[in-house]
């Protein structure tokens, strides 16, 4: 059974027992990313994640990194548009010191300037590698042309001309303008006690007192536009990498579920229409598949795939007239059915170690305030008809807002010539 509590200073935990297991999985979720970056702040917060390992008044880098080792645990952190999150998993036993670290580093980092120095340098080459990646750099210059304009569009990584430039300051201003305890969840998954836990983090999260957040809070948040076109990116590769998008649904929206069903309908696995279609039946495409991005205001819907350059117009025409088909006539009973199975299945298997478990607390919390059980999503799911499916279809996968994004040895000639973005 689940259990949220607020700490003293209005920190909000949600727990979830696990007795038959043998670890636990701490998490400290803070509702602030890149959406909540300045124009001149662009990398500022998932660089703030990389320095929380960098030192604290009790702890150097080295000792931090010995530490975990000594735990035998798992400790890391990722920045995402919306939230940023440091967590731990580890024995059960060692939940005490895993706490204390955590804590630790959240509240206390010094943030030295030699340190923030050399971690410009890493993060400028964890920049280089994505530069070098062309799935996902596709991917990023896609999300640049759907929500261009808007921060939801820009590299969590930033640029290299705002990275360079970052100061100390800098980072504690964003610190004490974005962190706060309303915008703290604390998730806790695995084998405790829970009365036990919640003394534990009251003590070390429960006297946080800031209240430079609440002054700023999400004050530069406001929905995105989904936005269509056509770019071709030349670059020399041995493969055209393409990214097709439609709108999607906001993380909590009334019809998430049939939302979720499309996708999966659409290249949400090995039995999903365009793997059968472009891959198996005319082997167009050695990588195809969707997903659904969702934002607590928006969603976008992607559908990516790597092909020859010349074969770039007949993969986006599948993809439009598999498109246009689900639009036209839903799926049938059968598939349906398979594709639901597949979602649950995909579902349950996520969630079944403490990590899965701490992340859906955590997700559930920050974006619907409550705890969503699996009995609920599994009905959900269930409740979803072919009809649910074509009408969310209708709405979302429209043509006249569809965006295509290739890099590759390509130029726009390829949809000249008779070979546009095929609308069917």
């Amino acid at each position: 059974m689940t259990r949220k509590i607020f700490l003293d200073n209005g920190v909000r935990v949600v727990m979830e027992p696990m007795p038959s297991l043998k670890s636990v999985a701490v998490g400290v979720w803070e509702k602030v990313g890149t959406r909540d970056e300045g124009p001149d702040q662009k990398g500022l917060a998932h660089f703030l994640e990389h320095m929380m390992f960098k030192g604290t008044r009790r702890r150097s880098a080295a000792r931090i990194s010995h530490e975990i080792d000594g735990l035998g645990g798992e400790m890391n952190a990722f920045t995402t548009h919306e939230t940023t999150t440091l967590y731990l998993k580890v024995l059960d036993q060692q939940i005490e010191q895993a706490v204390d670290l955590l804590a630790d580093i959240f509240h206390h980092s010094l943030f030295e300037r030699k340190e923030i120095e050399r971690e410009k340098q890493v993060v400028l080459e964890e920049i280089r590698t994505v530069r070098d990646d062309p799935e996902d750099l596709v991917q990023e210059l896609h999300a640049q042309q759907v929500l261009r304009g808007h921060p939801l569009g820009r590299s969590i990584l930033g640029d290299r001309v705002t990275m360079k430039r970052i100061q100390r300051r800098d980072v504690i201003r964003y610190l004490d303008e974005h962190y706060c305890p309303e915008k703290t969840v604390v998730a806790v998954a695995g084998n405790f006690q829970v009365k036990a836990v919640a003394a534990l983090l009251n003590d070390s999260f429960g006297k946080w007192n800031l209240a430079g957040g609440s002054r700023n809070g999400g004050s530069r948040r406001h929905p995105p536009r989904v936005r269509g076109g056509t770019f071709v990116h030349h670059k020399r590769l041995e493969q055209a990498h393409l990214c097709i998008g439609f709108k999607g649904l906001p993380v909590a929206h009334p019809a998430r579920y049939a939302a979720h069903t499309l996708n999966a309908l659409l290249g949400g696995g090995m039995g999903s229409r365009l793997f059968q279609e472009i891959r198996e039946k005319r082997g167009l495409a050695y990588s195809i598949y969707s997903h659904l991005s969702s934002f607590s205001d928006a969603g976008v819907l992607t559908i990516c795939a790597a092909s020859g350059a010349k074969e770039v117009p007949s993969v986006v025409d599948v993809v439009c007239r598999e498109v246009n088909k689900l639009r036209k006539r839903g799926p049938a009973p059968a598939e349906l059915e398979r594709t639901k199975n597949h979602l649950k299945g995909t579902l349950m298997l996520r969630l079944e170690g403490t990590y899965g478990r701490m992340s859906k607390l955590a997700k559930d919390e920050i974006a619907q305030g409550r705890y969503v059980s699996l009995r609920e999503l599994v009905s959900e799911i269930d409740r979803v008809s072919a009809r649910d499916v074509q009408e969310i279809g209708r709405e979302l996968l429209d043509f006249d807002s569809m965006a295509v994004t290739v890099l590759g040895p390509v130029t726009p000639a390829v949809f000249q010539n008779g070979n546009g973005v095929g609308k069917p």
